[in-house]
Parts: structure tokens; sequence; C-alpha cells
């Protein structure tokens, strides 16, 4: 196992001993801030297959539409956490590399020192959910008070759940507590939202088919407080971005 040089200063204390006009006193030694975007990102929980998704290797392959978005997350990132909205929520359809932009803002707001933590939105409810269990283990009791307290959470796939009534009312406490205490919350979605410009429905040879909406899915509380604390951002691109990025696994 590899192991941290000890720092030459403070012993690996963390504390120096400084002396100020014939009085001595103690001060943090400088080296517990650096290497603090390592260790934030090696507790964020981020997925292998993004641990290294960043601005600069999204691929946009010259298209407009991708260099916008890409664009616009990046701007968000940079101005954390003053920018006019605390969260983001990414929309579009599958493949669109929503999980990558996402990924790459989190890693660029922990760079800054702020603590982040990745979870898939049906792993979330899963452990939610078996903690309930009194023969559960204790990292499933804490999945709710870790979603409801970090600092940035990044929710991926809301809505990949089938749609119950205990489903919603988990997603509606935890983006309420989190909007009403200024929490920031990252989270991408396939399911469409008409207010978004995602267009609901699609024309079939026998008629009209109407898709699952992000509404119906979270419910209009949830929804609602999406809208009020994210900066939504549509990703208006249907070419499925891992085969064109060459992804293989």
């Amino acid at each position: 196992m590899s192991t941290q040089p000890v720092c030459e200063k403070c012993g690996g204390t963390g504390w120096i001993i400084v002396e100020r006009a014939s009085v001595s006193g103690a001060e943090r030694c400088a080296c517990l801030s650096e290497g603090r975007a390592e260790r934030l990102e090696e507790r964020s929980q981020i997925p292998p297959l993004y641990r290294n998704a960043s601005f600069e290797n999204f691929k946009t392959e010259g298209v407009q539409e991708l260099k916008s978005v890409m664009s616009d997350v990046k701007s968000y990132a940079d101005t954390f956490p003053l920018g006019p909205y605390p969260g983001l929520l990414l929309i579009g359809e599958p493949g669109t590399g929503k999980t990558h932009l996402a990924v790459a803002a989190l890693r660029r707001i922990m760079q800054k020192g702020f603590e982040g933590v990745f979870t898939d939105f049906q792993t979330l409810l899963d452990r939610i959910r078996a903690g309930y269990d009194s023969s559960s283990n204790s990292s499933n009791k804490e999945a709710y008070r870790m979603a409801l307290d970090s600092e940035v959470l990044l929710l991926d796939d809301l809505g990949a759940h089938r749609v119950t009534d205990w489903v919603q009312d988990t997603v509606t406490s935890i983006v309420t507590h989190r909007c009403n205490n200024k929490k920031p919350l990252i989270a991408t979605t396939n399911l469409p939202d008409a207010e978004a410009g995602s267009r609901t429905f699609q024309k079939t040879a026998v008629g009209v088919d109407y898709m699952h909406t992000l509404r119906e899915h979270v419910g209009d509380r949830a929804r609602s407080r999406l809208f009020e604390m994210c900066k939504v951002i549509r990703i208006n691109w249907s070419e499925d971005y891992r085969i064109r990025r060459g992804k293989r696994f």
C-alpha cells in the first residue's frame, strides 16, 4: 500500500509553530489544503467510467448545439457558488453526454474546495429503502441523510424508477430540503419536460404516442422545486454520445 509523504514543516500534525513579536503560536500548516481536490474526488463516489470526465475531453465534434450546452454548463461551474442558481438540471435523450458534463461540472466545483457526492437515482432509492430494514448496514441507513446534507449532490438519471407514491414523496423530500437550505443539486434526466422545450409526444402510423414526462415521474412539487433552484439546460441532440465518442466496454 502506498503512503503519503509526511510534511517536513509540520511532521504530519497539521500544525506549525510560528513566532511573532517574541510570542509563539500555532497555525494550520499549508499542507492541509494541498491535495484537497484529490481527496475530495476520492470520496465523491464518481464511477470509474466518468472519473476523468472534463470539459476538455467532452467531444462536441464541431456541433454548435453541443458547444453551446458545454459552454453553459462550464459557466455554471466556473461561477459557482456565485451564479444566479445553486443547482443545475440537464435534460436530454439517453447518450447525449449529460452525465459526462454533470461530472465535469462537479469536478470543477470540487477543485474549488467544495465537497461533492455522485449517486445515480435508482441506486439511491434502493439504498434508502434498504435502510428501513433493521438488518441493513450502516451505509444504507445513512443514504437518505447523505442525499439531504451533502454539500453538492449529483443525482444522475433522475426519474429512472417506477412511479410510486413513496418514490415521489422521497424525491420531493430531498429536493425540497436542498432547495430550502440552498444546498446545490446537479441532476440529469432522460425524461422530457414541455416547459424546458422538450417534445412530449410523437406521431406514429396509428396516432400519437405520448411520452412519460419528468413531472409524471417525480411529481409536481419536486419538479417545481427543481425548476426554482436549477439552471435548466436541455440538450437538443439525438445522436448517441457514447457511440460518437467511441466508448467500448
